[in-house]
């Protein structure tokens, strides 16, 4: 027998995006290599890095996909004739082994250019909204100068969530 349960009401408890964020977040800048980002994000596990300036500035948002979209449209091997231009070609290749070029593309040259932001001070509840409204599953978190300073994710929102005492 199953017996009903009450629904329980769960309460956000976080008043800012400075309490749902998470500080510090690692990014990659706008002129990294695509070779970079591939080895930072593969290397932390992560699917997203928000990209930023030289000051500091979010640019732009680095995700799997879209390294997966430049790869797919970009990855080429040298043939023959492109090894024979070498100051020092190999002197034969075996069957089966290709020679990669190195692909010089930046991450500004793929990277998502949109950014989504709220301020530190930015309460809770617009926070969430505003991730809602936009379908984003990520907000970057500036400060007055408009320098990175956390990320609020969907997880992080989901982290703040208890279940209220009755």
């Amino acid at each position: 027998m199953y017996t009903l349960r009450r629904p329980t009401r769960m309460v956000l408890q976080a008043n800012s995006a400075a309490d749902l964020m998470k500080p510090n977040p690692v990014s990659i800048r706008a002129d990294a290599t695509v070779r970079e980002a591939v080895a930072m994000l593969t290397d932390r596990g992560y699917g997203i890095a928000p990209v930023i300036d030289e000051a500091g500035r979010p640019v732009g948002v680095l995700s799997r996909t879209d390294i997966l979209v430049h790869d797919r449209e970009q990855v080429r091997h040298a043939g023959l004739e492109d090894i024979t231009e070498w100051e020092s070609p190999p002197r034969k290749l075996r069957a089966g082994f290709e020679v990669e070029i190195v692909d010089p593309t930046l991450v500004r040259d793929i990277m998502t250019p949109v950014v989504f932001t709220v301020l530190l001070d930015t309460p809770a509840a617009d926070v969430i909204e505003q991730m809602l409204a936009l379908k984003v599953h990520h907000l970057f978190v500036v400060d007055e100068a408009c320098s990175l300073v956390g990320i609020v994710s969907a997880l992080d929102v989901i982290k703040h969530l208890h279940r209220e005492e009755h």
